[in-house]
């Protein structure tokens, strides 16, 4: 069959073109290997960037119909059934694109060095203390072993950083491949820097509460790495050993289930004066509630009672069951 690959291209800090490019293909062809026949059959200044072609490197990440992946794992057939887009003539169509959140070398290509730059800010190595043991090498048990296995598996495709919408609205987020690393070496018994890395991710911009939870890092992470549940993890670590005055951040989460917990879902009345207004202890962040809820009064949004949920004792018991066994 035939499919028209339109290729986004450009070079640095110029305007992008779209190039389209046709060929005969089958189900089974990965991306990778069409962009591989593009170059060496009709146009030999296309750039992307390749190696292992076997979804072990990471070296060709792009967008591929919208979504940042590893064109050597997806399929013409996959994106076809996926995302389907044909031209005037029913040729059916597949976009490419270089990654987001980087800026374009050319063509496909984009420099990383603002995702190496952060993985580097959470020093994602076993610390210093924990390697100097003398005589014997540090052993682990097969069950300390499996718990790094899923932040391990990632191969620093960048997938993640480039859909991260985060990162995109707030450049001080290291992103969450950072994380899913900075993960790995909390809950890694080798380590001996556990508190001092807890409190360097609990900042508002640039560490955990930096993420807006958009789900996007999951989506498209070829690994399965799930960074966003590994940021989630960090945050539960800091929650055990701070409270909830110490910063909104903290207080957002704690209120948030304290108030689920007592009526099965948010008092939207209580939320925003113990968030912001600090349980009534904060008088600048409660004065910054003013205009708001007199907005909400006028338009007639302000809830002036609250009615408990059904369930709500299933609900806390439930949240019970997961704090106590997390």
């Amino acid at each position: 069959m035939q499919v028209i690959f339109k290729v986004l291209r450009q070079k640095s800090n110029s305007t992008p073109r779209v190039q389209s490019y046709t060929l005969e293909v089958e189900a089974g062809n990965t991306i990778l290997e069409c962009l591989n026949r593009i170059k060496w059959e009709q146009d030999g200044t296309l750039a992307f960037r390749k190696n292992c072609r076997n979804t072990i490197c990471g070296s060709c990440g792009m967008r591929i119909n919208g979504r940042s992946a590893l064109a050597c794992k997806q399929n013409i057939g996959e994106e076809l059934e996926r995302f389907s887009s044909t031209t005037n003539g029913g040729i059916p169509e597949i976009t490419v694109a270089p990654m987001g959140n980087m800026p374009v070398i050319k063509d496909l290509i984009v420099d990383m060095k603002s995702f190496w730059d952060t993985l580097e800010e959470v020093d994602p190595y076993v610390s210093t203390s924990a390697r100097m043991i003398p005589e014997r090498e540090f052993l682990q048990s097969p069950e300390e072993r499996e718990r790094l296995d899923q932040m391990g598996n990632c191969i620093l495709c960048g997938a993640c950083f480039s859909e991260c919408n985060a990162r995109d609205v707030n450049p001080e987020f290291v992103g969450p491949h950072a994380l899913a690393k900075a993960h790995r070496m909390v809950i890694d018994n080798r380590d001996t820097e556990t508190t001092t890395r807890l409190e360097k991710y609990n900042t508002p911009k640039a560490g955990v509460w930096g993420c807006t939870r958009c789900y996007m890092c999951n989506a498209v992470c070829p690994m399965d790495v799930a960074p966003m549940d590994q940021i989630g993890k960090i945050k539960q670590e800091i929650l055990k050993d701070h409270d909830a005055s110490e910063s909104r951040q903290i207080r957002h989460r704690k209120v948030l289930i304290d108030l689920v917990k007592q009526g099965g879902w948010v008092d939207e009345r209580k939320f925003g004066l113990y968030v912001v207004g600090n349980y009534f202890r904060d008088v600048k962040g409660l004065m910054s509630l003013v205009p708001l809820g007199l907005r909400m009064l006028s338009s007639g949004k302000f809830p002036l009672s609250f009615e408990p949920s059904e369930g709500t004792q299933q609900v806390r018991s439930l949240i019970e069951s997961v704090q106590n066994n997390g």
